[in-house]
């Protein structure tokens, strides 16, 4: 029952968009400008910096806060660890507050990888830095660092279910970013300023 309550607490607070709320306050649909996505990325576009790496700490707070404590009540090798490290990642992508359209989850899952283990967000972190400084692109960077969490966390040792939580959630970021694939692909994926 526990393992429920804390998953449904955790896809509650993914549910919110900081993104979209922030932007709101501000007088703009985030989802009318630049890419249309509610994260840190797009937020940066319409507001600013400072904006972006607010929306960044809170999107990386609810995965952070939810993974932490699950982490403390059921340690990080049980099912339940598993189901509630999964669930604000769920809540930001598929959000019960907006017509479950939600977030690409980067920043919610680097939260959910620091609860795991400091090493390994460290690790994905530098993966993430050497992508952006060798192609510029924020969603290449995000895709590669993504998919490499869960080999990082397999190397270290870590229990199956937390390197099982890495998986599942590289596999739904990967999905998420379909269509900023398509516009590397094609060319038209917008690289970072300098």
């Amino acid at each position: 029952m526990l393992t429920v309550i804390l998953s449904l607490l955790g896809y509650l607070l993914g549910s919110i968009l900081f993104g979209e709320l922030i932007a709101k306050l501000k007088g703009i649909d985030i989802r009318s400008v630049g890419s249309g996505n509610v994260g840190a990325t797009n937020v940066g576009r319409a507001l600013g910096k400072k904006y972006a790496v607010l929306v960044f700490l809170l999107d990386f707070l609810k995965g952070f806060l939810p993974a932490s404590l699950g982490a403390a009540v059921f340690g990080i090798s049980s099912f339940s660890f598993f189901l509630v490290a999964l669930s604000p990642v769920l809540g930001h992508m598929f959000p019960l507050f907006a017509g479950f359209r939600g977030g690409k989850g980067v920043a919610t899952a680097f939260g959910v990888l620091l609860a795991i283990s400091k090493t390994a967000a460290l690790l994905a972190l530098l993966v993430w830095i050497a992508s952006l400084l060798k192609w510029g692109y924020v969603s290449l960077s995000s895709m590669i660092a993504s998919a490499l969490a869960p080999f990082i966390l397999l190397i270290l040792g870590f229990p199956l279910w937390s390197v099982a939580a890495s998986v599942v959630i590289a596999f739904l970021i990967l999905y998420k970013h379909k269509p900023n694939l398509d516009r590397l692909l094609s060319g038209d994926e917008p690289k970072v300023k300098g």
